[in-house]
């Protein structure tokens, strides 16, 4: 990442990088250059996301064309404000085990802890009951389920598969140990989706065969996906359906976990932006038994924190697409088709051409006055344009909702001897996790 940073700061709008003789990706990090690529439909660079298809399937991350383009249109009613509003007492729900998982561990005392893998099994639950209506245990059983664990090994063979270039070869990966582990894992993922989706099928067919709904306290994703397949049964097949929910789970969990225990840090880091998030929130919640969809949009100074802790550290550093057709940027220079162009989102958000001292947390950077005066894609951690995030407003809300609980019972700071080191990855993650000081508060 200091690399980057160094040619952002050398290089104001782009730069090659060659791997091996033959391979070029060009990195872009220039609103205007950022605005012109996300316009265009380039199909995604095989080189990263070939690697999480035998996970994800085909879904909306690996998805192109008009398949794409349906998908997106029918999946879309998933995320309206009304099913939304219904996903906050739930996430509230699942982040109140998490802390009281953290007071048994600490009671009284400050006490360092690592966080991010209780935040990872924190997302995950949210996502399991949000995505499927499913109650795991999984952040208090030390026997997670089978579906549990086999998301964080395959999770972890991926990535320790993008930095082995002989596994880069389909061939040699799929021989490895690492691959016949990926293959039972990946197993283990579809069964148990395909299990669940199977069980609510035959649910809804009862129910209306009976005439006997049920009423649930809210719909789940799975609910949304069916219906969008009940009405349009040729173009969305069962297959199609699965990779949704794979896509959701997985990518859902890994980029939450990072938002969240990014966000933690760099307030465990600005003791002085904490405290003010903490009055805030103690004004809005008082002592946090109930919290509605309404006051999280009150929440105006922490939402500034959490835009400049995405800023510091996009859960998604980078996309990238290989050009179908060659593209002339603003400033006149071009680019032929079949070149990668990667967005850096990391050195896009740590330009120093366009935020004054980048490396600063400094939440006043997103006031409405500052917001306004910014060129629109300069702050891109959900991207933009047609394929921008469509679970952009999901992750704000469990964002808020996590930070606002836990502030109100923790006070955090940083451990000074194991500071947070980034791998950067498809998904940002800590190299040795994320340890913070955890004081209950009186």
């Amino acid at each position: 990442m200091e690399k980057l940073e160094e040619l952002v700061g050398k290089y104001p709008c782009a730069f090659p990088c060659w791997v091996g003789p033959f391979q070029v990706f060009f990195y872009i990090y220039d609103p205007d250059y950022a605005k012109a690529f996300l316009s265009r439909t380039d199909p995604k660079s095989k080189y990263l996301y070939k690697f999480l298809i035998p996970c994800l399937g085909k879904g909306l991350v690996s998805l192109e064309g008009p398949k794409w383009f349906q998908h997106r249109h029918l999946l879309t009613p998933g995320f309206n404000f009304n099913i939304l509003k219904s996903y906050v007492e739930v996430m509230a729900h699942s982040v109140n085990t998490m802390l009281g998982k953290w007071e048994k561990i600490c009671g009284p005392q400050d006490t360092i802890v690592e966080v991010f893998e209780h935040i990872t099994l924190m997302t995950l639950d949210i996502l399991m009951k949000c995505v499927l209506s499913q109650e795991t245990n999984c952040q208090t059983s030390s026997t997670h389920d089978l579906y549990v664990k086999a998301t964080f090994e395959a999770s972890k063979i991926i990535f320790h598969r993008l930095y082995n270039f002989l596994h880069h070869l389909d061939i040699i990966f799929k021989f490895s140990p690492q691959g016949h582990r990926l293959q039972e894992m990946v197993k283990i993922l579809h069964q148990y989706t395909e299990k669940i989706i199977q069980d609510r099928k035959k649910l809804l067919k009862n129910e209306k065969k009976y005439g006997n709904t049920q009423k649930r306290k809210y719909q789940d994703f799975l609910d949304i996906i069916l219906s969008a397949q009940a009405e349009n049964d040729n173009n969305f097949s069962d297959t199609d359906l699965q990779s949704e929910v794979n896509t959701f789970m997985l990518a859902g969990q890994d980029t939450m976990a990072g938002g969240i225990s990014w966000l933690l840090y760099h307030l465990a880091l600005n003791p002085e932006h904490q405290e003010r998030c903490r009055e805030e929130i103690r004004g809005i919640l008082g002592d946090g038994s109930s919290i509605t969809w309404d006051q999280l949009g009150e929440m105006s100074y922490t939402t500034m924190c959490i835009k400049e802790s995405l800023r510091l550290a996009p859960p998604v550093p980078s996309i990238s697409r290989e050009l179908s057709k060659p593209i002339t940027f603003p400033d006149g220079r071009s680019l032929p088709a079949g070149i990668t162009v990667v967005l850096s989102i990391w050195g896009l958000h740590h330009n120093p051409a366009i935020w004054e001292n980048p490396k600063v947390f400094d939440p006043s950077r997103f006031s409405q006055e500052n917001s306004d005066q910014r060129h629109p894609h300069s702050f891109l951690p959900f991207s933009a344009g047609p394929r921008n995030c469509i679970g952009q407003q999901f992750a704000m809300i469990e964002l808020k909702v996590a930070i606002a609980l836990i502030l109100l019972r923790f006070r955090v700071s940083p451990d000074p001897t194991r500071p947070l080191v980034f791998l950067p990855q498809i998904v940002l993650k800590p190299k040795n996790g994320v340890y913070l000081h955890l004081k209950k508060l009186p």
